[in-house]
């Protein structure tokens, strides 16, 4: 079984200005590692398709999508809130990075390949329901989790997000939803917030102080997620592939290496093997050290491969 890396040059074109850290420098860095890196199954690259609006309403609110949608200007960079900025490639790129997920999903749920990366941009996770916010407009994740489960009528799946931030908009859409467990790592108190009462049977937030290292982030991951994780027993496992936690990100104070990501996520594919025959999907969050990403998300997506 081979990986599926996708990808789309839209995404190389949604630029917010000068110095913002979710630059397209980023996908460049890692679609050329991907390029590099010896896998030890087969690679095989595609271009994202553009989601339909359909697509995008099964996670969003209908109102909320034709705003967007209007707003997108054809010239020069308007502010969606304060750090969240659209020019004229954003909404194209938004759309293609959705239908990257969509892709994978078909993909792994036809038994084409065993796994699959989107190497996108923007991000999603911060994206709730009605509402574009955290460099995200439309939530990449929940998009294609909930296709999966409308389009291919899965009856659960889990998302592992193990970006620096809490994914508050994959929290928002999937609140209520038992079909999804949504399992989140991040760093606490930082953007933007985390209320443990909100924390439920299926929605597993794992807080960790600033200084966090990796053996505190292994332990309480393994504590709170592997045995709920085999017990509610996925039909595909979805990762929001943040590595902004690593100790070398200039925008937080964890102390994670490219060591806790590979042990994560093969913790994960053993769980994944057991569960739903090693059915994985990953999506880029957030990681703003270009040397980082190059190094870390290879060694991740290697991790993914289930050796037989």
């Amino acid at each position: 079984m081979s990986i599926a890396l996708i990808s789309d040059p839209s995404c190389e074109l949604h630029d917010a200005g000068y110095e913002h850290p979710e630059s397209p420098e980023r996908v460049k860095v890692i679609q050329q590692a991907l390029k590099d890196f010896p896998f030890t199954t087969h690679k095989e690259f595609y271009t994202a398709p553009l989601a339909t609006i359909e697509d995008v309403k099964r996670a969003h609110d209908h109102r909320f999508v034709d705003w967007l949608i209007s707003i997108a200007p054809k010239t020069g960079v308007i502010m969606v809130d304060a750090d969240t900025r659209m020019n004229s490639h954003t909404l194209s790129a938004a759309m293609h990075a959705a239908g990257a997920v969509i892709l994978a999903v078909d993909l792994v749920l036809k038994n084409e390949v065993q796994a699959a990366f989107c190497n996108v941009r923007p991000p999603g996770h911060h994206a709730e329901y009605d509402k574009a916010m955290g460099f995200c407009f439309f939530n990449n994740i929940a998009i294609g989790a909930l296709y999966a489960l409308e389009v291919y009528h899965l009856q659960r799946i889990a998302i592992i997000d193990f970006d620096v931030h809490h994914g508050n908009g994959t929290q928002n859409i999937f609140q209520r939803d038992k079909r999804v467990m949504y399992c989140s790592s991040f760093q606490h108190p930082f953007y933007p917030g985390y209320d443990e009462e909100l924390d439920n049977s299926h929605i597993l937030g794992v807080p960790l102080k600033a200084g966090t290292d990796g053996a505190q982030f292994r332990e309480a991951v393994e504590k709170k997620w592997f045995a709920k994780l085999l017990e509610f027993k996925p039909d595909l496992i979805f990762f929001s592939a943040g590595f902004d936690a690593h100790e070398q990100d200039p925008l937080a104070d964890l102390r994670l290496t490219k060591d806790d990501y590979v042990w994560l996520t093969s913790k994960i594919a053993d769980i994944a093997k057991i569960c739903c025959q090693g059915k994985m999907i990953s999506v880029l969050e957030g990681g703003y050290n270009l040397t980082v990403l190059a190094d870390c998300v290879p060694a991740h997506v290697q991790a993914m491969i289930i050796n037989e």
